[in-house]
């Protein structure tokens, strides 16, 4: 029980921390949104430009994928784990289509969807959103406070919680 506050810098960093803590929770809520990526090679000193004026070439690595790890590892049985997707449909799906297979592929019980491609979920007080569950759950939670949001996601995981 309580909150310990873990400050971290790095995805790596942060993977470290989740897993350590993620051995004893009951329930993990992954709100966060980590770097998918991370520059290969890290440069100690200033990037100069190039003699002739070319921009450099800076090569990507993936980084872990901190919630797919917890959920596939769990490392508390009957624990309930909760994901985030910012989403925008394209032309491979919808918004709900994208959600539905992130949360498979993610492994996770529960998965908060908020469909940006309006733009007003980032720094706004409200928000609205689709909470899919891995047993097929859906539940829509109409425009209205973050807080609000909250309670039906804490719902949902005291649902499940055995």
């Amino acid at each position: 029980a309580g909150v310990r506050l873990v400050r971290v810098e790095t995805t790596a960093e942060l993977r470290g921390a989740v897993v350590e803590a993620t051995a004893s929770a009951d329930a993990v809520v992954m709100a966060a949104a980590p770097a998918d990526f991370r520059p290969t090679q890290v440069s100690d000193a200033k990037i100069k430009k190039a003699a002739d004026g070319s921009a450099p070439t800076i090569t990507l690595t993936q980084n872990d994928d901190i919630l797919r790890e917890i959920s596939t590892t769990r490392a508390r049985a009957g624990s309930v784990i909760v994901g985030f997707a910012a989403e925008t449909g394209d032309d491979t799906g919808s918004v709900l289509d994208l959600a539905r297979a992130k949360l498979a592929r993610k492994g996770c019980d529960l998965l908060v969807v908020n469909d940006v491609s309006g733009g007003a979920v980032f720094g706004s007080p409200d928000n609205e959103a689709v909470v899919l569950g891995a047993d097929g759950a859906h539940t829509d939670v109409p425009l209205g406070s973050k807080s609000a949001l909250a309670h039906v996601i804490w719902d949902e995981v005291a649902r499940r919680l055995v």
